[in-house]
């Protein structure tokens, strides 16, 4: 069995033929998508705003490392697909963005090698010279 990867994948689109009462629908609940509703989650979370141009979705994805990113990509997109599908919301092309968080390098402020200096106690033992 090959090794599971955990992706975080943001799917983007364009609001396109939204019917006046998909409109009416995405209107009334803007408040719960904006800001606060970013969050990756497996069911995937939308963020708009009242403006109603663009939209995101945002997804942790689980599938086999073998199948990599680009896999990860479309079962995100699929995933948009079928949501916005399902409520009737029309939309133009959809893009995704992703990270595979098992290989994301995580950069820890503070954790310095011991002969590491910072840049205020290089400059004053340059003055004291």
């Amino acid at each position: 069995m090959s090794a599971q990867h955990t992706y975080r994948v943001i799917v983007r689109g364009t609001w396109d033929g939204l019917t006046d009462e998909a409109r009416a629908r995405l209107l009334a609940e803007v408040d719960g998508h904006g800001l606060s509703a970013m969050q990756f989650t497996e069911e995937g979370s939308l963020a708009y705003d009242r403006v109603l141009k663009h939209f995101s979705f945002r997804y942790v994805v689980v599938s086999a490392a073998a199948d990599g990113e680009e896999m990860a990509g479309a079962i995100a997109e699929d995933r948009a697909e079928t949501f916005l599908r399902e409520h009737g919301y029309g939309h133009g092309e959809l893009r995704s963005t992703v990270t595979d968080m098992d290989t994301m390098k995580i950069n820890y402020k503070g954790r310095r090698g011991s002969g590491a200096r910072t840049v205020t106690e290089a400059s004053s033992t340059t003055d004291q010279d």
